[in-house]
């Protein structure tokens, strides 16, 4: 990705100093960073809201009553994950922030989800885990995480609604209902993907 923008970066550069259009490129610089600068700190409350409902909602039971609502989903995407292992905990509590749309909230779940099931390769005894050397694969619960964690099905998609509301647009929240249709399929296909894939594996 570092070469990819660099490059882009760099050919809009050439471009303009070949078309003579240097005062374009000055100002769209400076009308970027000021636009970045503005959507941070107004996203930066954003986040800090969702972030804390997340945590209310944590404390009042309502997280952990959703993720023992889909253990049966759990166990149907992770089959070989035990049932009372910790990881299970931190998936699904990461998946269920993403079904809320409260992307933010999740990340700190799934880092925590990804360290669960690295501890439960060593568990396993699998060599590659153990010790401080880095890990050159992931295990099929840490690919089927992933791919599920791309096309998460999202009720409520609050990035995306907080980014229309920032710029502008009349009905931020109209699209939910697409969402819900395009991450739903997404799900499915995932679902379907990892399923056969991981069986290939074995």
């Amino acid at each position: 990705m570092n070469y990819l923008w660099g490059g882009m970066l760099i050919a809009g550069i050439v471009y303009g100093v070949i078309t003579g259009n240097i005062q374009g490129i000055t100002d769209a610089v400076i009308s970027s960073s000021k636009e970045a600068v503005t959507l941070g700190i107004s996203m930066l409350g954003i986040v800090a809201f969702w972030t804390g409902l997340m945590e209310v909602a944590d404390e009042a039971g309502i997280i952990s009553g959703m993720t023992k609502a889909i253990a049966p989903i759990m166990h149907f995407l992770f089959p070989n994950i035990p049932k009372q292992h910790k990881a299970l905990d931190s998936l699904s509590t990461n998946f269920v922030a993403n079904i809320l749309g409260l992307g933010w909230a999740a990340t700190p779940a799934g880092l925590r989800a990804m360290a669960d099931l690295q501890e439960l390769e060593r568990e396993r005894g699998n060599r590659e885990y153990t010790g401080n050397q880095s890990v050159r694969s992931a295990s099929d619960e840490m690919c089927v995480f992933l791919v599920m964690n791309i096309s998460s099905l999202q009720l409520i998609p609050v990035n995306i609604i907080a980014y229309r509301s920032q710029y502008g647009s009349a009905n931020p929240a109209a699209v939910i209902a697409p969402a819900i249709v395009a991450t739903f399929f997404s799900t499915v296909v995932a679902v379907i993907y990892c399923k056969v894939i991981v069986a290939k594996t074995k």
